[in-house]
């Protein structure tokens, strides 16, 4: 066990998001869970700080897979396909009636907007000098990103949290690929595959208006 540990890395994580498109360019459900249970087992790392969000992520994975294994399993294989089939059947709360509030439509935007929060701060990593803020950089990208779907009473205990987050340093070093510069070029390398990722997503929700389901 001890091996899988230190064999885990971000950069296995991040690079596992080029298998998630497939030639097509559709979003493969199996590799798109895959991926974000990686960038659960990297938040964890980090200690309890995260748990907000990786507790959420980790019920949204359960759903979909729930929804991947069921007899309507084959309509799932992809993102596209999903709503697709979702659309058509009207098994997506366009309103607030909630008689599906867990569609695959629904939950996967749920992932989608935290994969944006982790994508933003990531870059804020990446790019920032050695003395940065943790916190401000974590701030800074849940306001652009989750904020705006959290009551405000969550996005006050949020932003007080980040507040004992430790170092930039220690963040990268976590990443488990070698040096902090090792990190910052790994993340260069690797963030462009999240963000495509997230680019295709947001442009298949953006066409069916699937952007603000409640």
């Amino acid at each position: 066990m001890g091996d899988l540990e230190t064999d885990f890395n971000l950069k296995v994580v991040l690079v596992n998001f080029k298998q998630c498109l497939s030639e097509e360019e559709e979003v493969l459900m199996d590799h798109y869970i895959t991926c974000w249970r990686g960038l659960v087992r990297f938040l964890n790392s980090l200690g309890t700080i995260f748990s907000f969000i990786s507790k959420d992520v980790v019920t949204k994975l359960q759903i979909m897979e729930r929804l991947r294994g069921g007899p309507q399993g084959e309509h799932y294989a992809s993102l596209q396909s999903m709503v697709a089939y979702e659309v058509s059947h009207q098994l997506v709360d366009l309103q607030r009636r909630s008689h599906h509030p867990d569609s695959g439509c629904r939950t996967v935007l749920r992932l989608h907007r935290a994969l944006r929060w982790l994508q933003l701060f990531l870059e804020g990593l990446r790019t920032s000098p050695e003395d940065a803020r943790t916190a401000a950089l974590c701030t800074d990208s849940y306001n652009a990103s989750l904020a705006a779907y959290h009551p405000w009473i969550i996005r006050r205990a949020v932003t007080v949290a980040f507040c004992a987050l430790p170092t930039r340093k220690v963040f990268l070093e976590a990443m488990n690929v070698g040096s902090p510069e090792q990190a910052v070029e790994m993340l260069g390398e690797a963030l462009p595959f999240i963000e495509h990722v997230y680019d295709i997503s947001q442009k298949l929700y953006a066409e069916h208006a699937l952007l603000d389901l409640p």
